[in-house]
């Protein structure tokens, strides 16, 4: 039974299985490089609330000195 098939019918399903082992680490990798974007953009984005609250509290301590 295994012997009448022929043989590109095997590569054909080898190759099937090999793109879809490839879908899957492919997509592992893209989504560790989002998170690792997304975790980057988001300490930038808190940086900079953090040096715009410095800002505010030393415009406010300059209007309450005057």
């Amino acid at each position: 039974m295994i012997y009448s098939v022929p043989w590109w019918v095997y590569l054909a399903f080898a190759g099937v299985i090999f793109s879809a082992y490839m879908i899957i680490r492919t997509s592992k990798e893209e989504r560790q490089i989002d998170e690792d974007f997304i975790e980057r953009e988001g300490q930038v984005y808190i940086e900079r609330m953090h040096a715009e609250r410095e800002n505010k509290d030393k415009a406010e301590t300059k209007v309450e000195s005057i």
